[in-house]
Order: structure tokens, then C-alpha cells, then sequence
């Protein structure tokens, strides 16, 4: 996959299929849309092409820089490629950009910079200055620019549309099973492996301390969660901690991981966290002798919960 960062760097001249959005998660419904991309681009010996923004669009029309998001561009890379895209082109998202009609957009981009014999779209994707258009006006100016659009209906799991805002509430709460069954995949997080304060060596449970690079990365409900971290390919089973580590009086949230039976020293190095399921809420003990009996209890439920079930 070629990554390019504005739509200026792509110079091919074979037609393309394409797809739009932001893609935050990339989850049940975008794969769809992307499979189906891919799998046709194949067959007609055309590019398989995403385009994408960043900022995120709220991020600048609503100058909302509280907004959180499932993925980083990272990861949302990684998704992509696993799928099979030839071209995914990262366009900067600013005011001007906002303000190119439907009929510019389409004219200028989709068929003079990209072209594409055909878009791609979910059922209520919205385009143009002030998202003024919809995806049947979309099917009207493919008509007049000879391209084809196809919309993909919402992708549901137990009767439920996936979205990328029921992902993020998922999470907000959480919510984890849920959240990874629509991204049908497990939800992860990455950061690099910082000194800590080193309590948890104090009571036989050391922890890997994480730093989250990425100021606007959705992190999951305050608690601790079963989580995997994959290290020179083996698999590693663990627990993580998020919050503010009330027993030990704590002010302002962290992250730890304590992998189960394993002692390599992780300082400096970036670590994917995958996280399968919430245990419980984070808790207040009246000691360090309590919180220790407590996470011995994690363990055990946990490594019984791993034997049933992976």
C-alpha cells in the first residue's frame, strides 16, 4: 500500500475505485465497504483507493480538540493494509478544503486528480461545503461524469447498525466485548513502556508503566481489563490498570500493564496493548496487602477465563 499525505502527491493515470471517509476504527461496516472495493478492483485491474483526512474534520470545523478517536492514523494505516488498498491518501482537512462544493469536489478530485470509474460509499455519506450533499446526489453526478456509485447499507450485529460513535460509546463505558464484536477485531492500544514508580514490584505484581503518545486517543471506562500484548511473536496474557491508582493516592490517570509470567525489562520499547475484557471498576483498598489480594484474584479469574475461552 502507498501511503500518500495530500492529494497533490498522486500522479497515476489508471482509473481507480475509490472510497471516502474518515474511517475511525475501520469496523464491521467500513471493512465491508472496502472489501468489496478491493475485491472488484482485482477483478477490473484498477486501483483500489481510500481517501482520507486528517485533522479530523470536527477537529476544524467545530474547532472540537476534545474530540476522541478510536484509532490513530497508525493503526488505522495497519487496518487498511491489511485489506488490500493500493493508495491510501491522507489529505489534510482545513476550512478551504471545507468549503469546495459538491460539484467542485466531484469534478476537481474524483475525476480530474483520482480518476475514478467508481465510488464507494456508506448509505449516508455526506459530502461537499456544509455536507449540503447526500449519496443519491452523488449517483446524480456520476450520471453527468460517466463514473458509477455504489452504497453500502449498514452492517449489523445482533440487529444493531455499527457505527464509529457506537464503538466510542462502547468503550466510554467499558463496554469492550461489545466494542471489539463491531470492530471484529480486538481493540488496542500503543504506547511506549516508561519509568514508573515501581509499587508494584513492592508486591510480587511488576507492571510495565504506558505512556499514550497520542493526545487524541480514545482510552476505555477507569478499571482493570484482561488484556494480550504480542511480543517476538508469542502471545502474552496480562492485566492492565487505567486510572488514578486511588490506593495509592494518585492524582492524575496512568496505565500498567502486569503480564502474567513474564519479567523482560520493557523500558523504552512501544508496546500494542489488545484489550478482551473489563474485569471490574478500579477500586480504593485501605492497604497495599489489600490490593495485592485483590489482583491475585484478577489473576485467577482471569487465567480461568483465558482456559475457557481461548
Amino acid at each position: 500500500m502507498k501511503q500518500l499525505n495530500h492529494l497533490g502527491q498522486y500522479q497515476e493515470t489508471k482509473s481507480c475505485i475509490l472510497t471516502i471517509g474518515t474511517f475511525d476504527g475501520v469496523h464491521l461496516g467500513h471493512q465491508k465497504i472496502l472489501e468489496s472495493l478491493v475485491r472488484e478492483a482485482k477483478q477490473k485491474d484498477l486501483f483500489a483507493n481510500v481517501l482520507t483526512f486528517f485533522p479530523h474534520p470536527r477537529m476544524i470545523l467545530q474547532q472540537d480538540q476534545s474530540i476522541k478517536l478510536i484509532d490513530t492514523m497508525e493503526e488505522k494505516k495497519e487496518a487498511l493494509h491489511a485489506l488490500g488498498i493500493d493508495h491510501l491518501i491522507i489529505h489534510p482537512f482545513s476550512e478551504r478544503f471545507s468549503r469546495l462544493s459538491a460539484l467542485e469536489f466531484t469534478r476537481n478530485i474524483l475525476i480530474d486528480q483520482l480518476h475514478a470509474s467508481k465510488v464507494i460509499v456508506g448509505y449516508d455519506h455526506r459530502f461537499g461545503r456544509n455536507r449540503e450533499a447526500t449519496a443519491e446526489d452523488l449517483k446524480g453526478l456520476g450520471s453527468t461524469y460517466n463514473f458509477e456509485v455504489s452504497t453500502i447499507a449498514p452492517q449489523e450485529v445482533s440487529s444493531i447498525a455499527v457505527s464509529s460513535t457506537k464503538i466510542r460509546a462502547a468503550l466510554t463505558a467499558g463496554n469492550i466485548e461489545t466494542a471489539n464484536k463491531y470492530l471484529n477485531r480486538p481493540y488496542q492500544i500503543r504506547g511506549k513502556v516508561v519509568e514508573g514508580d515501581r509499587i508494584g514490584r513492592t508486591i510480587s505484581f511488576p507492571t510495565a508503566n504506558i505512556k499514550v503518545e497520542s493526545t487524541y486517543k480514545l482510552l476505555p471506562a477507569k478499571g482493570v481489563y484482561l488484556v494480550t500484548i504480542l511480543y517476538e511473536g508469542e502471545k502474552i496474557y496480562g492485566v492492565m490498570n487505567y486510572g488514578i491508582r486511588p490506593t495509592l493516592k494518585a492524582t492524575e490517570p496512568s496505565l500498567e500493564v502486569h503480564l502474567f509470567n513474564f519479567n523482560n525489562d520493557f523500558y523504552g520499547q512501544t508496546l500494542v496493548i489488545s484489550l478482551l475484557l473489563k474485569i471490574r471498576d478500579e477500586q480504593k483498598f485501605d492497604s497495599l496487602s489489600a490490593l495485592k489480594d485483590q489482583i491475585e484474584k484478577d489473576k485467577a479469574f482471569c487465567l480461568k477465563h483465558i482456559e475457557q475461552n481461548f
